[in-house]
């Protein structure tokens, strides 16, 4: 019997494989999928964007893009294969990354490069807001391992954002 309510037995917080309490495991593992459907609309919409790159600066703006796609798509197994650590899932299918993605897609043809840069630019600061606070939560609640993947991404993150904003300058 649990002592504080006699009535009730006592029960186990329900724990996932690594013993993370359930309310943990729900909240990181939620993160988890949101920030997943995030990188997957941003590795999309920055690949649009370098297959349809224009202008004299063509090569140089397609090579940014083509690296920082790189760098997207590089955290969607660690992303996803985290969540299944904990005992969560993964983005099943195209639909489940549109049910979670905060970060909008980009279906707009004849984009000019500084519109592009502009919205990869808003998406990226968006993502690293994202990451952090994805970190105080797995911090919240002792997941230090999660929160040490997000710190390698937030300085990944920030340098998208530092050569997006020289786009101009």
């Amino acid at each position: 019997m649990n002592p504080s309510n006699p009535e009730t037995p006592h029960r186990p917080p329900i724990e996932g494989p690594l013993r993370i309490s359930a309310k943990a495991l729900a909240a990181i593992c939620s993160e988890l999928r949101r920030l997943l459907a995030d990188i997957f609309a941003m590795y999309i919409k920055t690949k649009n964007f370098h297959w349809h790159m224009m202008g004299p600066h063509l090569r140089d703006y397609r090579l940014l893009l083509d690296e920082q796609a790189r760098q997207l798509f590089a955290m969607t197994d660690l992303v996803a294969e985290r969540s299944r650590k904990l005992g969560g899932d993964a983005l099943l299918s195209i639909g489940d990354i549109a049910r979670y993605q905060r970060i909008r897609d980009s279906d707009q043809e004849g984009l000019t490069p500084e519109a592009m840069f502009t919205e990869l630019l808003a998406d990226n600061r968006m993502l690293a807001d994202n990451l952090r606070t994805a970190h105080v939560i797995c911090d919240q609640f002792g997941d230090f391992a999660t929160a040490s993947l997000f710190e390698k991404w937030m300085d990944e993150a920030d340098q998208r954002i530092w050569f997006l904003s020289q786009f101009g300058s």
